[in-house]
């Protein structure tokens, strides 16, 4: 006899943790039928690469990858040679959470700039690009912005350009971690292209994963010719899926009838939602704004363990008691108002 399954509770420590969205499943069920080429030649893989045309416009090439890591080094080792470098935010995921991929497969430097809000501007970069021509300096070639950032703040759409102005003025390219960029575009109200393409972005890693799929990212470059190696790229990579038409009809269905920006929209709602009630929590101050579908909060110390015996949830910079609460497509309000009565006894 098989056990009755358990219904577990929501977590708010990352959106990666929360189930895949029912439209997901059934796009995946849908072309669970017969035989099809593989390795992404195949009509499955082809329509989900005109859904993201039809979002991003014509004339740039996509790539189906297995996760994010694998997108954002791949994305930027079609960008860079071994002598080069990323400049990226101190708290950038490329830099703090990927293990040291990118140095290990693309040979380049990562500089760190210290963080504002989670956002890098365009004076600290340029106070980063020096010794241009100089045989004894690693050379300045990319930007790396998070969107939204790792402290769930938002680039507004005239930071992005002045970082995409300053890079393309000196014959750099400007790439964007889009791990989240559906909670972004849906905080900007903007479209998923004028969030990226139009602002000057030169690749995206696209998510999904943090947006309701099961698994799967893709690179898009929004030029052409900067993919003329990423097939070979992406197989030395191991980021090349034998099933591809199982990853591409998830993006094709996350494309269809708004549900990016639906399941986008209701994890940032909830998120407000829950700064909202973590605000009339004495001694719990929220310290960076809520901008996409993330509230940061400093958390008195001895409250913490006590939370954490009901919800799971990270610590974002232990010394200081800063904590993360994630929320998802699938978070309720009722997920919400729990967790807040939890927090506020916790404190007492």
């Amino acid at each position: 006899m098989i056990a009755a399954p358990v219904q577990a509770k929501r977590s708010f420590a990352s959106d990666n943790n929360a189930g895949v969205h029912p439209e997901i499943l059934e796009a995946i069920a849908r072309v669970n039928q017969g035989h099809v080429v593989a390795y992404g030649d195949d009509s499955f893989t082809q329509s989900a690469v005109k859904k993201f045309e039809q979002h991003f416009g014509d004339g740039i090439e996509v790539f189906f990858a297995f996760n994010g890591t694998g997108a954002n080094v791949l994305g930027l080792q079609a960008l860079t040679r071994p002598y080069q470098a990323i400049l990226c935010s101190d708290y950038a995921h490329i830099y703090t959470d990927e293990c040291a991929a990118p140095e290990k497969h693309l040979g380049c430097k990562l500089i760190p700039l210290p963080h504002q809000n989670g956002k890098i501007t365009v004076n600290q970069v340029r106070g980063a690009y020096h010794g241009i021509g100089d045989q004894h300096h690693v050379q300045a070639h990319v930007i790396s912005i998070t969107q939204s950032t790792e402290m769930g703040t938002v680039y507004q759409p005239e930071e992005v350009r002045a970082l995409a102005d300053f890079a393309h003025e000196r014959g750099m390219f400007l790439h964007m971690d889009g791990a989240r960029i559906a909670n972004a575009a849906a905080s900007l109200s903007q479209t998923l292209r004028e969030a990226t393409r139009d602002l000057g972005v030169d690749v995206l890693s696209f998510g999904g994963t943090k947006n309701g799929i099961m698994g799967g990212e893709a690179v898009v470059f929004f030029h052409p010719e900067l993919s003329r190696d990423f097939l070979f790229l992406r197989k030395q990579g191991m980021q090349l899926a034998s099933k591809m038409r199982f990853i591409a009809a998830q993006f094709e269905a996350l494309l269809t009838n708004h549900l990016w920006k639906r399941s986008a929209e209701h994890a940032n709602r909830m998120a407000s939602l829950l700064e909202k009630e973590i605000r009339k929590i004495p001694g719990v101050k929220i310290i960076w704004d809520v901008q996409a579908n993330g509230v940061f909060a400093q958390v008195p110390h001895h409250a913490i363990e006590k939370i954490r015996d009901r919800y799971f949830f990270y610590m974002w910079i232990e010394e200081q008691n800063i904590v993360r609460w994630m929320c998802s497509f699938d978070t309720t309000e009722e997920d919400v108002k729990d967790f807040a009565r939890v927090v506020a006894e916790a404190v007492k």
